[in-house]
């Protein structure tokens, strides 16, 4: 008797339920929209650095090349950096007429790896990470084994995020995509043993971003 009773109560309130309108359905969320606020482009300079300096980076503001040139030499002599290796031809004849020493060779790169300066494909505003390519002549090694790894770049490298610099890549080299891409936050670092960070622990301890500002004021 009571087993009946307890069936009947579930069965009325089931149709109870089902007489009922169905419940609000909310909107079908737009997985197109973004998921940040946008970036103001006329501050991207200022947020990157922002954003890089707290990920530990180095960050050296230059008004045109030739402030790069005398902000470079400073570096190299207050750092007191022997062996810079460049394997970029661009940026070799750059440094050549600009009178720094600089080592072109690789024969005792791993040896003597204490510093190197490359380019870079462009700038994540957002996360303030410079985006690295094998496509230049540093290939892979030159943004890994030196201790000090500096990076010379334009503010017009400047995008918002990630997807920006993927575009900015597939652009450039269109069929001919880099072999290795790679973003660059800060100096490298890991926390595995005892949760105590350290710096420079799977590559460079500290990385430099000399910014030349070529946009138009």
């Amino acid at each position: 008797m009571y087993e009946a009773k307890s069936k009947e109560i579930v069965l009325r309130r089931v149709r109870e339920a089902l007489a009922k309108s169905a419940p609000f359905l909310p909107p079908t969320p737009d997985f197109t929209s973004p998921l940040h606020a946008p970036v103001p482009t006329e501050d991207m300079s200022v947020i990157f650095a922002e954003n890089f300096i707290r990920n530990a980076g180095v960050f050296v503001y230059c008004d045109n090349e030739e402030d790069f040139f005398d902000q470079l030499f400073i570096y190299k002599k207050e750092q007191n950096l022997q062996h810079i290796y460049v394997w970029e031809p661009v940026l070799q004849n750059a440094l050549h007429h600009a009178g720094i020493e600089f080592s072109a060779d690789q024969e005792n790169f791993v040896r003597d790896a204490e510093a190197s300066l490359t380019t870079c494909e462009a700038l994540i505003t957002r996360t303030g990470s410079i985006m690295v390519s094998s496509s230049n002549a540093g290939g892979r090694r030159l943004s890994i084994y030196p201790a000090t790894h500096m990076v010379i770049a334009k503010a017009s490298q400047l995008v918002t995020d990630i997807k920006d610099g993927l575009q900015r890549v597939r652009n450039k080299y269109k069929e001919n995509f880099p072999s290795m891409l790679s973003m660059v936050s800060g100096p490298s670092r890991t926390a595995d043993i005892e949760k105590t960070l350290v710096m420079g622990a799977h590559g460079p301890k500290q990385l430099v971003l000399f910014l030349i500002d070529d946009l138009p004021h």
